[in-house]
């Protein structure tokens, strides 16, 4: 018997053009927040979305600096990261209420750092029983909802964590 797995919004990935520079500094300095799935600008840092995430509403926070590492933030830089990282938890769990969090950095290559040159958090929402055999046997992630209907209604409740829009 054969398993079928349907996920008609991967074929966007496939057709699309792959990034090649740093995805942080180039999709920060366009104007283009929702193709680019940028959440949040702040004054030192962004919110991004995960083109690929690990669960829905995974969440990238990166500092504008082109940065390998977080050893060279400023503080400055660190408050704001802190703080937005509190507030996408605030977010997360107003609009997607997931059990708890996994919230880390993956610095250098080795470590998987998949954008090795510029540091950031993921925050991955998590739901309880929501790990089955699909990652293990499969190693294929099941994505209960497309992409943008999640951003959308990130977006939506920005305003009542951050009071911005």
């Amino acid at each position: 018997m054969s398993t079928i797995l349907w996920a008609p919004w991967r074929i966007d990935y496939i057709l699309s053009d792959k990034h090649n520079g740093c995805l942080f500094c180039d999709k920060s300095k366009e104007d283009n927040d929702e193709d680019n799935l940028i959440l949040l600008r702040k004054d030192t840092c962004l919110v991004m979305t995960n083109r690929y995430p690990y669960k829905n509403g995974h969440l990238l926070i990166a500092p504008y600096r082109h940065i390998p590492s977080r050893e060279g933030l400023t503080i400055e830089e660190m408050t704001e990261l802190m703080v937005t990282i509190k507030e996408c938890m605030e977010l997360l769990r107003r609009v997607i209420s997931p059990d708890g969090f996994n919230i880390g950095m993956n610095i250098g290559k080795v470590a998987g750092a998949g954008i090795a040159g510029h540091c950031h958090f993921h925050i991955v929402p998590r739901w309880n029983g929501d790990t089955n055999f699909m990652p293990v046997l499969a190693d294929a992630r099941v994505m209960p909802e497309h992409l943008r209907a999640t951003y959308k209604k990130l977006k939506e409740g920005l305003s009542f964590v951050t009071g911005e829009k």
